[in-house]
C-alpha cells in the first residue's frame, strides 16, 4: 500500500461549519449576482470582503492576485498578475452582511488572520494551471464530488463538503481539478499567517 503524506492540508480541529445553512446561503446570493470570471476560462470568483469602502477592490485583477507558474516546456518561473495587500481586505461586502456567510467570516476572523475571502467556482472538467500563491489558503467546500481533488506537488487529496475547514500548502505547486459532471464552489480565504512553517 502506498503512503500518502498531506502534510501540506491541515484540517483545522474543532472548527465545523453548518452545510445546510452554506448552501442556502449559496443559493441566495447566486439568485442576486454571478460569478465574475476576470479573463480565466472555467473558473469564477465572489468576493466576500473588499478593502473597507473602496468597491473596486473586488473587481478586475483584484479577483486573481499574483501567482507564479510554469507557463511552458521552457520550465522557467513566471510571475503572473498583479500583487494584492491581502491585509487591507478587512470590510464584508454589504450583500453578506446579513447571510451565514457573514456569522462565518465573522468567526473565522477570530482564529486566523485572512486576506481576501471568496467564493470560488471551478467548472465541470477543468483545472486549474500548475502554479504556486503568496499564500496558504482556508478551505470550505460547498458542493463539491468525488471527481475534484487538490493536488500539491504531488499528493492529490478530495476536500469533502461537509462543514470542514482545511488549510492548504499554496506557496508549493499545485492545482485543482474538477473531473466530475457539477460545478465545485469552495469558500476560500487567504490566510497570512502561515501554519506550514
Amino acid at each position: 500500500m502506498a503512503y500518502h503524506n498531506f502534510e501540506d492540508f491541515y484540517q483545522v480541529p474543532d472548527l465545523k461549519f453548518d452545510i445546510t445553512k452554506l448552501k442556502i446561503s449559496l443559493e441566495e446570493i447566486l439568485k442576486k449576482r454571478n460569478f465574475d470570471t476576470p479573463g480565466v476560462t472555467h473558473f469564477g470568483a465572489i468576493q466576500l470582503n473588499q478593502i473597507p469602502n473602496n468597491e473596486d477592490s473586488i473587481k478586475g485583477h483584484n479577483i486573481r492576485g499574483q501567482y507564479w507558474t510554469i507557463a511552458d516546456e521552457s520550465g522557467k518561473e513566471v510571475i503572473r498578475d498583479i500583487p494584492i495587500d491581502e491585509s487591507k481586505y478587512t470590510q464584508i461586502v454589504p450583500e453578506f452582511k446579513n447571510t451565514y456567510f457573514n456569522e462565518i467570516y465573522e468567526a473565522l476572523k477570530k482564529r486566523f488572520k485572512l486576506g481576501r475571502v471568496r467564493l470560488l467556482l471551478k467548472e465541470p472538467r477543468s483545472t486549474l494551471s500548475w502554479h504556486k500563491d503568496p499564500e496558504p489558503r482556508l478551505h470550505i467546500p460547498i458542493i463539491t464530488n468525488l471527481g475534484c481533488s487538490m493536488v500539491i506537488e504531488n499528493v492529490a487529496k478530495h476536500l469533502p463538503a461537509n462543514g470542514s475547514v482545511t488549510i492548504t500548502n499554496n506557496t508549493k505547486y499545485h492545482n485543482f481539478f474538477n473531473g466530475g459532471e457539477q460545478a465545485r464552489i469552495h469558500l476560500v480565504a487567504c490566510v497570512l499567517e502561515n501554519p506550514f512553517n
